[in-house]
Formats: C-alpha cells, sequence, structure tokens
C-alpha cells in the first residue's frame, strides 16, 4: 500500500499496527522531498536527521504502546511556529539568522500527541500574501500548476500536503491563511474559533499579545485530520488556571435535517461562474440528502459595512509592528484620502491611522453584527460560501498586495476584493472550515467555506466530513502520483 496520500489518522493506525514503521514512512517522505520539492519549493527548512531519530525511538518502544493520537506520522509546519533549533524568519531578512529556542506551543502539542516533526513550509514576507514568495526562501508554487500560487501565508503548508510531501501540516489566519491556501491546493483547512487555540511560540519579533482576529489551526488532506489536529491544539495554555475549554457537539452527523445557507456571491466581491454554479449544484444536492437549504438567508446586518470594518480593524491590527515614520506617512495618506482613492487603499489607510477611540468605537459596531450572526445560526447550522474569488492565479509580485489584479469573470478585479470572504470568519470570530468543492475547466481545483456559530469548529469540521464521504474527497494533483 502507497502511504503517500492516506490520511494522517490512516498513516497512524497502521503505524500502531506495525503494518508500517514510524522511521519507514519518515523516509518515504523524506525521499519524495528530496526528489520532488524542488519542483514546488513547499519544504524549506529540513530537519532530517533529528526526526529520524525520533521515529526510531518510536519504532523501539512501539511495545510500550501509541505515544498519541498522530503516534509516527512525519508532519512539517508553517515556518512561523518556533521549533527548537531550527530558523523562524516568517520570510523576514532582518530575522534570517534567528533560531528558535524552543518549541512552539503547537509544536510541543504536536509532538506530544507522536507526530514527527521533520521540517517547515514556506510563507509570504511576514505572512501578509496570498501568494508565498520571500528573499529568505524563494517562491513556492501550487502542485497542481507551479507557474500558479499555492495561496498564502500557509501556502507552503498546503502545497506540501497536496504534492504529498507530509502527513500533516498547521498554519495561521487573520485573513484566510489556512483558507485560501487550502482553497488553491484543494485540500482541507479549518481556522478556529477565536481565542480557542493559544499562539505562545507563534509571534514575530517574539511578540506575547495574541493579536485580534488572529487564529492558529490545522491543515490536512482529510476532514477527520482537522478533528485530531483541532483536539491537539485546542485548550488551556497553562496561563489562566480558571479558562477551561469544552466544544459543543456536532449539530449533526448525517445531511438529513442539516440547516444549511448558501452565498454564491456578494457585491464586494465576484466569483468565478464555475464556481457558483458548483455550489448552487451542491445545494441542490444536500436537498436531495434531506438537508433544509436557503440560497438567500443571510444574517440581519449590511455585510458590506462589515467588510469595510474589517478591512480597517484588520489593517489597525496588523500595523503594531509599523515603526512611527511608516505610520506618519499613513496618517498623511489618510488625511489625503479622496473620492478617487482606490476603496482598499482608503481603508487601509484610515485603519492604521485609527485613534483608540475610534477603534473601540468600530468594535462595538462588531459586536452587535456578532450578535446578528448568534441570532442567525439559532436558524441555521452552517452558511457555506466561496474561499474565494477564483481559483489559484498566476504569480503576481510585482509591487504591492493591494495594487494587484486578478481575473476574475473576464475582468480585472483588486485582488484584495476577495477579502471579503475571509472576513466572513476572522472578523466576527467564527469558525471556519475550507473543503474541496470541485475542479475548474482549467483542471484547478477550488474549494467551499463552511462557516458556524462561535464556537461550534466541530459542527463545520463535521460538514467537512459529510461532504468529503458523499460529494468531494481530497485527489492527488497530476503528475504527483
Amino acid at each position: 500500500m502507497d502511504p503517500t496520500f492516506l490520511s494522517a489518522k490512516r498513516q497512524a493506525a497502521l503505524i500502531r499496527k506495525g503494518t508500517i514503521g514510524a522511521r519507514e514512512l519518515l523516509d518515504h517522505y523524506i525521499a519524495r522531498v528530496e526528489r520532488l520539492d524542488s519542483r514546488i519549493n513547499a519544504i524549506v527548512v529540513r530537519d532530517f536527521d533529528r526526526a529520524r531519530k525520533h521515529a526510531s525511538a518510536l519504532d523501539s518502544n512501539r511495545a510500550k504502546g501509541p505515544t498519541g493520537p498522530l503516534h509516527g506520522v512525519p508532519m512539517t509546519i508553517k515556518e512561523s511556529f518556533d521549533a527548537t533549533g531550527l530558523p523562524t524568519t516568517w520570510g523576514n531578512p532582518v530575522l534570517a539568522k534567528h533560531k528558535a529556542k524552543a518549541d512552539s506551543i503547537t509544536v510541543a502539542r504536536y509532538r506530544q500527541a507522536g507526530a514527527v516533526l521533520f521540517g517547515k513550509t514556506n510563507v509570504p514576507l511576514n505572512l501578509a500574501d496570498w501568494q508565498s514568495f520571500n528573499a529568505v526562501y524563494g517562491t513556492t508554487g501550487n502542485p497542481w500548476d507551479p507557474t500558479r500560487v499555492p495561496g498564502g501565508s500557509s501556502g507552503g503548508s498546503a502545497a506540501a500536503l497536496a504534492a504529498g510531501l507530509t502527513g500533516m501540516e498547521t498554519g495561521s489566519d487573520i485573513g484566510a491563511s489556512i483558507r485560501n491556501p487550502a482553497h488553491f491546493c484543494g485540500v482541507f483547512g479549518h481556522k478556529p474559533s477565536y481565542g480557542i487555540c493559544p499562539q505562545t511560540g507563534h509571534a514575530i519579533f517574539d511578540n506575547i499579545d495574541e493579536l485580534d482576529m488572529a487564529v492558529v489551526g490545522p491543515l490536512a488532506r482529510s476532514a477527520d485530520d482537522l478533528a485530531i489536529g483541532l483536539d491537539i491544539m485546542a485548550g488551556w495554555d497553562g496561563t489562566e488556571s480558571a479558562w477551561q475549554l469544552k466544544l459543543p457537539a456536532p449539530r449533526a452527523k448525517t445531511l438529513a435535517g442539516l440547516r444549511v445557507a448558501i452565498m454564491q456571491v456578494h457585491p464586494c466581491s465576484d466569483v468565478e461562474h464555475e464556481m457558483q454554479a458548483e455550489l448552487e449544484k451542491l445545494g441542490k444536492f444536500l436537498r436531495k440528502q434531506g438537508a433544509k437549504v436557503s440560497l438567500t438567508a443571510r444574517p440581519d446586518f449590511d455585510l458590506a459595512e462589515g467588510n469595510t470594518l474589517y478591512i480597517e480593524m484588520l489593517r489597525a491590527t496588523t500595523a503594531v509592528g509599523l515603526d512611527d515614520a511608516g505610520a506618519e506617512r499613513w496618517l498623511k495618506a489618510r488625511n489625503a484620502i479622496t473620492a478617487k482613492t482606490p476603496p482598499y487603499v482608503a481603508q487601509m489607510a484610515t485603519g492604521i491611522s485609527l485613534t483608540h477611540r475610534e477603534y473601540l468605537q468600530r468594535n462595538e459596531r462588531r459586536q452587535r453584527m456578532i450578535r446578528e450572526w448568534d441570532k442567525f445560526f439559532q436558524n441555521w447550522d452552517v452558511l457555506l460560501t466561496p474561499q474565494a474569488a477564483s481559483p489559484a492565479f498566476p504569480h503576481d509580485q510585482a509591487g504591492e498586495r493591494h495594487e494587484r489584479t486578478i481575473e476574475v469573470n473576464g475582468a480585472r478585479v483588486p485582488v484584495t476584493d476577495q477579502m471579503f470572504w475571509a472576513g466572513l470568519a476572522s472578523f466576527y470570530l467564527l469558525p471556519g472550515t475550507v473543503a474541496p468543492l470541485g475542479l475548474s475547466k482549467s483542471g484547478l481545483p477550488y474549494g467551499v467555506q463552511i462557516l458556524g456559530g462561535m464556537y461550534q469548529d466541530r459542527t463545520t469540521i463535521e460538514v467537512a466530513k459529510l461532504l468529503e464521504k458523499s460529494w468531494r474527497a481530497f485527489t492527488p494533483p497530476p503528475g504527483w502520483e
């Protein structure tokens, strides 16, 4: 049996049975990395020797029983997570020589769960793009078409999974940085509800405060693996002794009776017609399975206003590392806004220059919107949406991200328009799971975003499991089998 594209859950089961050894499986992936990774440049930090020692030790101690749910599974992790002795640069040349002195809490928990970490995967500069290129490690390509992007900022993570170069992965997300790569590469990804997965050891310049809207979460080739990854990552980090987590059980275990709202497109972001059509086709399929489906149900507030607030508060949050000169430049840009200023640039300049009072006023409006989402998810179990406006687009590294465009339905549109789909989970602190939805006419994958109520992570993952079994599972890109 070729273990390359098996789920991590299945791989761990084979190791526990003795069908394959942890060292044998690790060497299988290492051989693939050495033979194939040059085609996409996904695994940019390699720790093969220590991983081999770890895997061999697991094999030697097999009689003592499994160490955890991922016992012996070889995994890589996004470069931005600290792992003892390995570089953590965030793709930033200023940090090119920085090496972590300790494991992040995420890496430590995966090791405790039995995973064998053997490398780290590529990211964009400071995790701030939907492409994955930087001056430290270079450019990562999409295994479905290396001339196209794998997404970002967890682009190397999703590319490595899709190419069969690793067994499990984990990323981070504040603007679809887990969900967007999963969509572009045809894998599964989960953005958890805000605050349930601690981020200690995942911060540029060793900051310790967790940013508003930022989360860490799993990527995988199966929804079962997302559930395992979430269980490993979520829960108290040891700094707040009264804090406990008990996520609700999935609202449904079958498609029959599931209450599904679907949003195919929105004025804030056009979506490729074939992706819209596939969502409508999925809705018809769900109805035949006994689900209650609506193409019109929405929360009772202006989503366009929410999108503007999202961009402003996102840019305010990510400006934490901006120096005084940079802040002053953006304040001048805000004061120079006119009717001709591109909307995203105006939102960005406004957000970066918000006063504390202005930020709190916007957050008050957000909290009222979150309450409307709570009401919406009393009547609907999930909302299905596109994750992005199109399948993976060609590499484009010219200028700043907000200056670039992509083609959607034959027209050039700002790449940042599709931040709308990112914000539906991020801004309102909701869980969002991406599962494969279909293949474009050009042979590129695209995914569906499954949104649920706050802390309904097990529901969105469960729906991904149901769709995996009945609609579409992960399929390897051609030429990587």
